[in-house]
């Protein structure tokens, strides 16, 4: 399996303060992952702190 996190950081939050944005979504993705099985499928939206969609994670079947 593959677990895959994509943000963009040139806009909004992100691109006004990145290392302070970009953590503060690591620590709240990191604390919210206890509520999903990680298998294939699973994912999410992930947003700013202006709750803007920035990105999005999910966990995919790894191509052999």
């Amino acid at each position: 399996m593959k677990f895959l996190f994509e943000v963009t950081m040139d806009e909004g939050a992100l691109a006004e303060d990145p290392a302070g944005e970009l953590q503060r979504i690591l620590r709240y993705w990191g604390g919210n992952l206890k509520h999903y099985a990680l298998r294939p499928g699973d994912g999410s939206a992930i947003y700013d702190s202006a709750y803007r969609e920035v990105g999005c994670w999910s966990v995919e079947d790894q191509a052999g």
